[in-house]
């Protein structure tokens, strides 16, 4: 309730600072969820597991899906192969 002047009350104002802070403990926990490493790393997993299974499917099926995981993983494994010939060079 507002005072007849206009400005807020102290009740208000209480309010107000309460549902600051649950909106700002909502937004603190989002971001702990989105920045967690361990998150991070299952949906990466889940995102390579599908690869895999894309790559394995019916090309009659979903040829766009096995060719595009079929990039990807000779992509991702061209990385790997040019980090181990680095490594390698370097000793």
């Amino acid at each position: 309730m507002s005072s007849p002047a206009g400005s807020p009350t102290p009740r208000d104002i209480e309010a107000e600072l309460e549902r600051n802070r649950a909106e700002l403990a909502a937004t603190i926990d989002e971001l702990t969820y989105r920045l967690d490493p361990r998150v991070k790393a299952n949906e990466a997993v889940g995102r390579a597991k599908q690869m895999l299974h894309d790559a394995g499917t019916d090309p009659a099926t979903a040829p766009e899906a096995r060719n595009r995981a079929r990039v990807v993983l000779g992509v991702a494994a061209a990385a790997v192969l040019g980090l181990v010939v680095a490594v390698a060079r370097k000793d």
